[in-house]
């Protein structure tokens, strides 16, 4: 008697490779495209057929990137600003998520509802104030502008919340209440440890959402000193001339510490999306 199975060759399998094949083509191919017009001359764009390969010119395009901005003091910034809000959303949001699933209080649903009900006010609404009040703290162009009005994310207490009641065992909970355990050691030396994949995920969504945002930053950061590396990136843009290939090539050099972070944590973040589907 033959064994059933799917063969590798079977149609459906076929079907699927080839649509992950495209997707991952989609997916790359406008990096590659901004590294092979990075490395061309800004002629090549309007040549017909365009240049499909990278071209010789990156260093001649990245030194002019280098000599129209503070590229390196700009990265700078935009690390600074990304790790710091990173590191305080996973605290705060776990912390936050850990009280919403595991602790009993008083107007505790309530609470819940109203932090997500924040997260249907677009952001865009707050600017004014927001930029008022950093206008009284005297922020304006400085990088805490940034950093402290995002240091707790709505999503992050959603997302952990989540997790948490998902993950972590009223039992487990209750077994370290009656070895002596406060609310914060519960916290810290039971919850954190087994939640490492949501907080890889909710870290990684975080730093490349602040690496990426631009409309708050350009907003409080007029001088180019503290400026975040999208800010800087804004100003290669003539005002009679674009030179694509330089704008590109900037691009490109601004988006590799990116890829480098997802590299390195990509491992915990496709565990953060799909442990809850084999639990």
């Amino acid at each position: 008697m033959k064994e059933v199975g799917v063969k590798w060759y079977s149609p459906g399998r076929i079907i699927v490779y080839a649509v992950l094949v495209i997707m991952t083509f989609l997916s790359l191919f406008p990096f590659y495209w901004m590294l092979v017009i990075g490395s061309n001359h800004t002629s090549a764009i309007n040549k017909f057929p365009p240049a499909m390969v990278p071209g010789g010119s990156f260093i001649e395009n990245a030194q002019k990137v280098f000599s129209n901005i503070d590229f390196f003091a700009a990265i700078g910034n935009s690390v600074i600003a990304s790790t710091a809000i990173t590191v305080t959303v996973l605290f705060f949001s776990s912390l936050s998520g850990f009280a919403f699933a595991k602790l009993h209080f008083k107007g505790r649903k309530f609470w819940f509802l109203f932090v997500l009900a924040t997260m249907m006010v677009p952001a865009q609404l707050g600017i004014i104030p927001q930029y008022m009040i950093m206008s009284k703290l005297g922020w304006i162009n400085s990088l805490n502008a940034v950093v402290i009005p995002s240091m707790v994310s709505a999503f992050g207490v959603f997302w952990m919340r989540q997790y948490i009641s998902a993950t972590i065992p009223d039992e487990l909970i209750d077994a370290g209440r009656i070895d002596g355990c406060s609310n914060f050691r519960l916290y810290w030396s039971i919850t954190l440890p087994s939640i490492r994949p949501a907080l890889a995920t909710l870290g990684l969504i975080t730093f490349m959402g602040v690496w990426n945002d631009f409309l708050w930053p350009l907003v409080v950061l007029k001088e180019r000193s503290v400026q975040t590396i999208q800010i800087a990136l804004r100003t290669l843009n003539g005002a009679y001339y674009t030179d694509y290939a330089m704008i590109l090539n900037g691009t490109f050099l601004a988006t590799l510490p990116i890829l480098i972070v997802f590299l390195l944590f990509s491992k915990q973040f496709i565990a953060g999306l799909t442990e809850g589907s084999i639990k």
